[in-house]
């Protein structure tokens, strides 16, 4: 049996956040990619060079965690080797989206506070988390996996500076691509509330804190690799004196 026919169901699943992507405006061209881990060994990852919204189940690659394909007759996207770094540092991680949904995407080309690290809304400060800026390094390159490092261990969701948005979970892709949607609103929701003029309300200290008991109630994983924070308010206030 091959694994087109073994994951039919998880396929079916990936093209759809495919084709959402590209309905959605988030991926435009050839950008944008989409990996699924379905064994320790084995991701489903789409190809390069084609347009997310023209993607048909044989056009989906499989590729092992060292990036040998292994299934699918065309390449695998450029951008593979930041997909086997993330899956080879957080083995918690099932599923990423590399996109450039336009609101988010415009966080990462201005300059000042990145205000993606901030709490403002409830569903986002509990579902995706705070969002770093990754430095700059050219796409497809081992050297734009590496920039990554330092907060891989850390986050779920990260802004490429100059670039777009990776966002990770250790659900399904479809549940990836809600946390992209939902980061998306919210990054458009703080860019109106700039152009009013009025100022940013942040939620507080003690508003963050009340989201555990969400967290416990939802079963929600805590964002970053296990073990690494052991609450919202550790994530978000890391200078926070206990």
């Amino acid at each position: 049996m091959t694994f087109i026919e073994k994951y039919r169901k998880e396929a079916e699943l990936f093209l759809k956040v495919c084709h959402k992507l590209a309905a959605n405006m988030y991926v435009t061209g050839f950008g944008g990619n989409c990996a699924w881990r379905l064994e320790p060994d084995l991701v489903m990852i789409t190809p390069t060079m084609l347009n997310k919204g023209d993607i048909q189940m044989p056009d989906i690659v499989f590729i092992t965690l060292k990036g040998d394909p292994v299934e699918g007759t065309r390449k695998p996207t450029g951008e593979k080797f930041m997909y086997l770094k993330f899956f080879t540092e957080r083995p918690d991680i099932k599923s990423v989206i590399h996109c450039h949904a336009p609101n988010v995407g415009a966080f990462a080309i201005t300059g000042g506070d990145n205000l993606l690290m901030k709490p403002f809304f409830p569903e986002t400060t509990h579902e995706v988390g705070p969002v770093p800026l990754v430095p700059y390094a050219e796409p497809i390159t081992q050297k734009l996996a590496d920039n990554f490092g330092p907060y891989l261990q850390k986050y779920n969701s990260f802004l490429m500076e100059n670039h777009g948005l990776v966002t990770m979970s250790t659900e399904d892709i479809y549940w990836t691509m809600m946390n992209v949607e939902l980061l998306e609103m919210t990054a458009c929701s703080i860019l109106k509330a700039l152009s009013s003029g009025l100022p940013l309300k942040e939620m507080t200290v003690e508003a963050v804190r009340d989201l555990d008991n969400v967290m416990k109630k939802r079963n929600c994983p805590m964002f970053g690799a296990p073990g690494v924070h052991n609450s919202l308010v550790n994530l978000w206030f890391p200078d926070l004196k206990k």
